[in-house]
């Protein structure tokens, strides 16, 4: 029997936690100890991955990472529970981190908090946010970042076909990197030809299918479906524009 396909954030955090956590807390003396069980009572996503640290500074705490496709309104909320529930069930502090892998809508704001006032009752919660699209790509390398891997093409200065070539050349490397080839080829194919994925890269659908963004991964291919198709449409158009404006001018000079 095949085995199944992990890529998931526990997965691609798994791969080195250790610089995850100093790069998402900014704290260079921070270790990976355990990634730990996010499945709290009423709530289990595999995209939220609680890792447990330790630092000669602060001791040891929880780092709470939610990776996202996209950035919604109910995830400020969302982080304020989770962190509470993570802190309550291993009675340790927690830093709270939102990963925003692709930009929302041009309306919509992105926030780093949660806030609501009730009746004179405050509640609040800070959490930092990273937006891996104003990442720059060449981090990834030097930091030895393997869980951005699969995203350099969607990072600043990811784009070039030289880039997603070497993040692609790791991925092959390593047996435990080498089925996130087809989450590096779908993130390709947003900043490159869907021709030029092809020739470098295999892309798997049943691997795609593991991951606990292949719903959104199936509406964005619709959307970038959707929208070449009125590219071409519109490309088509004013071909055919031009060829039958040349025709009539021929046959009015004659």
């Amino acid at each position: 029997m095949a085995k199944k396909a992990d890529i998931g954030g526990k997965r691609l955090i798994g791969l080195a936690p250790t610089p995850w956590v100093k790069w998402v807390t900014q704290q260079p003396d921070v270790v990976a100890e355990e990634i730990l069980g996010s499945e709290f009572q009423w709530v289990s996503r595999e995209n939220d991955v609680l890792v447990k640290v330790k630092s000669p500074t602060h001791g040891q705490f929880l780092v709470l990472n939610e990776l996202q496709l996209r950035y919604n309104s109910n995830l400020p909320s969302r982080m304020r529970a989770y962190a509470a529930l993570a802190q309550e069930k291993y009675a340790l502090p927690v830093y709270p981190v939102l990963v925003n892998i692709l930009p929302p809508p041009a309306n919509v704001t992105i926030v780093d908090r949660f806030e609501s006032d009730f009746l004179g009752i405050r509640a609040y919660q800070d959490y930092r946010v990273i937006n891996l699209w104003e990442v720059e790509a060449a981090i990834v390398f030097e930091q030895s970042l393997n869980a951005l891997l699969p995203f350099v093409p969607v990072l600043k200065q990811g784009r070039d076909v030289s880039t997603v070539q070497q993040a692609l050349t790791l991925l092959r490397q390593d047996e435990q990197l080498v089925e996130l080839e087809s989450l590096l080829a779908f993130f390709a194919s947003f900043v490159l030809d869907s021709e030029v994925v092809r020739q470098i890269m295999r892309w798997d659908m049943a691997v795609l299918q593991e991951s606990p963004w292949y719903q959104e991964i199936l509406k964005e291919g619709e959307r970038i479906g959707e929208q070449r198709g009125r590219q071409e449409g519109r490309q088509e158009g004013r071909q055919e524009g031009r060829q039958e404006g040349r025709q009539e001018g021929r046959q009015e000079g004659r």
